[in-house]
């Protein structure tokens, strides 16, 4: 597969992309795309960092005449019509390209646990996104890509790092999404612990409060800013092993979504006060109820797996460093 490459510098959401010269509908064919999982947030970067796991959904979208048919597999459930995820954002794909909509036939391998802050959502709309994208020539680029789906998925911090791989970091000008790419220190390894209790992120947001102490906001700035140079490979050439593990450790505290959304989530509480007092940085996962550890090196790894963690599952990942992966099948 031909990973997506690129950085986000596009045109509002309000302007579509212009179709491909002479076309009124998308190329014939077929894709299949591997999309990863990703953490946003990581405990201060709030709506703005984003980090790409290495578990993965697969989808393969095939154009016919009409019709929709979706076989889908994993253990959550999911809608078998035009409301399934994927298909909205292939049909807002195409509408934003000016092109007909075609018959689908999707099939979809789930892997990435929904609705428990692991980006499940972003993931499938970016296959759709990307998808559309590919069988229609590829007019939108990663620019336009980022653009489509935060315009689906509200906001850009979970789609960046599924578009573009490693550490992302998102933001807004003028309303334009935009996001870079940094890649992560080779040591950093992810470890998962995933609930089987799910939460929306529509409620989590709804915890939020409207305003925020400036001390709180100052504290997070340094610390957002120190979490990415310190996941970073190209950061501080002394922040290696414990000393990267300590940076990540303070940088990881959080004091704008965190302390309002934890009370509502007792047992990622309980579970993130215990890894920090083992000394292994660790944050919500998006607005959770997963957790994230970040360690650092093979033994910290081992060290966050061992931590008791009752009613989790413990999902050692690397990071994923390519994103979304495409490639044309035979039709």
């Amino acid at each position: 597969m031909t990973a997506v490459e690129g950085t986000a510098t596009s045109t509002p959401v309000g302007s579509p992309a212009a179709p491909a010269e002479g076309a009124a509908e998308p190329n014939a064919g077929a894709v299949r795309l591997r999309v990863p999982a990703s953490s946003a947030n990581l405990g201060p970067g709030f709506d703005a960092l984003g980090l790409a796991l290495g578990l993965y959904d697969e989808v393969s979208v095939r154009l016919t005449p009409s019709g929709l048919t979706i076989d889908a597999v994993g253990p959550d459930s999911v809608p078998a019509d035009e409301a399934h995820l994927v298909v909205r954002a292939i049909r807002a794909t195409f509408d934003e390209l000016g092109l007909e909509q075609p018959g689908l036939e999707l099939r979809c391998v789930n892997r990435i646990p929904h609705g428990r802050g692991l980006g499940s959502s972003a993931a499938a709309i970016v296959a759709g996104v990307v998808a559309a994208d590919a069988l229609a020539g590829a007019p939108l680029g990663p620019d336009g890509r980022l653009r489509v789906a935060t315009a689906i998925e509200g906001h850009p911090d979970n789609v960046a790092a599924a578009l573009f791989g490693g550490l992302t970091v998102a933001w807004y000008e003028s309303a334009v999404p935009r996001a870079l790419r940094v890649t992560p220190a080779a040591e950093v390894r992810p470890v998962l612990f995933v609930p089987a209790v799910r939460q929306s992120t529509e409620q989590a947001r709804g915890a939020l409060p409207d305003r925020i102490p400036h001390v709180d906001a100052a504290v997070n700035v340094g610390r957002a800013a120190l979490l990415a140079l310190a996941l970073s490979g190209a950061g501080p050439a002394a922040a290696t092993g414990r000393e990267r593990s300590r940076l990540l450790f303070t940088a990881t505290e959080d004091r704008l979504h965190q302390p309002y959304r934890l009370p509502s989530l007792p047992a990622s509480a309980d579970l993130v006060d215990r890894l920090r007092g083992a000394g292994i940085p660790a944050a919500l996962s998006g607005s959770g109820p997963s957790v994230v550890a970040l360690a650092v090196g093979g033994g910290e790894a081992a060290a966050a797996i061992g931590v008791p963690a009752p009613g989790f599952s413990v999902i050692p990942l690397t990071v994923d460093t390519e994103g979304v992966c495409v490639e044309t099948i035979d039709s």
